[in-house]
């Protein structure tokens, strides 16, 4: 499908042009991950006082996207829809409005937005005029529809991708054509903790099953412990570097086997996923459509948790209090996985934080912490202790069940609040 079909005269501007052109009042869309244009961020830094009164709207996410447009000027605000270090002063201001949605629900959000103006960083035109989202195609094809001026940052460094979505040239307002740095994410080594759970989540998974994952040391744990599985395939969010072993190894195997909105990584992981034919990109509306995961039979959602309770109540947005993250796509993915046909919901964490002396597995969620999926989600729960089986079991045992994954040292006294809190049902 090619977004957009009226012809239009589009100018041929500098990124700095474009920033000039900004006023206040205006929303400006700017994707987020590895799809952001970091031309134009460079543009606005330079000329901050082009950000007075915009609204800059976008998925940037927390960890990979460094730049918070709200910061640049006293009067500019931010939509958003995970928490970042670098909204939060603005967020206690006013200036930052974060939603509580998940993926699906951003989705939603931006396709019924006024949007005045769309920044996409694309491929080089083909000799239809047709441009690849290249690595990020999660969120732009939601607004790029009713912006009011499509602006296609063409950057020479954006591969292109197997997809069934693309911009089409002559419908875009205007083109900026400069070679950028691409959003890059190096490689993080797991620990041994890590390694240990992520053999026990490799566990859980069968050969042939289709799996989402999503980012960092847990995800390239768990992707290294499955090289002696056969015929997986990934259906998630994003793919990370830790994917090509699996690739190397066949473990992933046959066209169309790995399934993203987005890639992240480094230049060679960008120029694979353009190359291997095993790649296809897709936006959100099809990759966390909970009936299309729910179609996937043995789908396997594994996602990183915070705190679990002795419920199976999981937390993964809150820390100590305070909010880090935001619900991204993770309520799709383990929903999808309820529905599917031999499908499981897994959620893993180490059980400690503090070097050992706070439980990750607690009697019960208190006020500060988010519940991010009720306690009839989770199927699995991972620690590196083991693996906690919540399928039919009862209160009592499902609560014995999390006490056994959890650090020893704190096991008697989760089983003492254990013993206080069954007492008030």
């Amino acid at each position: 499908m090619t977004i957009g079909s009226a012809a239009t005269r589009h100018q041929r501007l500098s990124m700095a042009e474009v920033v000039e052109g900004l006023r206040p009042g205006m929303t400006v869309f700017v994707s987020g991950t590895s799809g952001e244009s970091l031309a134009f961020a460079e543009a606005l830094k330079s000329n901050p006082d082009a950000a007075a009164g915009v609204r800059f709207v976008g998925v940037l996410f927390p960890g990979i996207n460094d730049i918070a447009y709200v910061g640049l000027h006293p009067e500019a605000r931010q939509r958003a829809y995970f928490m970042m270090p670098g909204f939060r002063p603005d967020f206690l201001n006013g200036r930052v409005e974060l939603l509580p949605i998940d993926y699906l629900g951003a989705w939603r959000d931006l396709a019924t937005l006024d949007v005045d103006v769309a920044i996409a960083q694309v491929s080089e035109p083909d000799a239809e005029g047709r441009l690849s989202l290249g690595i990020c195609h999660d969120f732009v094809s939601a607004v790029w529809g009713r912006a009011r001026r499509k602006v296609a940052h063409i950057n020479p460094r954006m591969p292109r991708t197997r997809s069934g979505v693309s911009l089409n040239l002559d419908e875009c307002d205007v083109i900026v054509e400069v070679d950028a740095p691409l959003v890059m994410l190096a490689p993080e080594a797991a620990s041994a903790p890590l390694q240990q759970l992520a053999a026990h989540v490799a566990g859980i998974v069968r050969d042939g099953d289709t799996l989402q994952l999503g980012i960092g040391r847990m995800v390239t744990a768990v992707l290294e412990s499955l090289a002696s599985h056969r015929r997986l395939a990934l259906h998630a969010g994003m793919a990370t570097e830790a994917v090509l072993p699996l690739l190397a190894q066949g473990v992933i195997d046959g066209p169309g086997s790995l399934s993203v909105g987005i890639a992240l990584g480094g230049e060679d992981f960008y120029r694979r996923a353009a190359e291997d034919e095993r790649f296809r990109f897709a936006p959100v509306s099809e990759t966390h459509d909970i009936r299309r995961i729910a179609a996937i039979d043995n789908f396997v959602a594994i996602n990183a948790a915070i705190e679990v309770d002795l419920l199976g109540q999981v937390n993964c947005e809150t820390l100590g209090g305070q909010l880090v993250a935001g619900a991204g796509g993770m309520p799709a993915f383990a929903q999808g996985a309820k529905l599917s046909e031999g499908g499981r919901a897994v959620f893993a964490l180490l059980s400690t934080a503090s070097r050992g002396a706070v439980s990750r597995i607690v009697p019960q969620l208190d006020a500060s912490s988010l519940v991010g999926a009720a306690r009839h989600v989770a199927d699995f729960v991972v620690t590196e202790y083991g693996v906690a089986d919540l399928r039919g079991a009862g209160l009592g045992e499902r609560a014995a069940r999390l006490i056994a994954i959890a650090a020893p040292d704190h096991r008697d006294a989760l089983s003492d609040a254990w013993r206080v809190r069954r007492a008030k049902f």
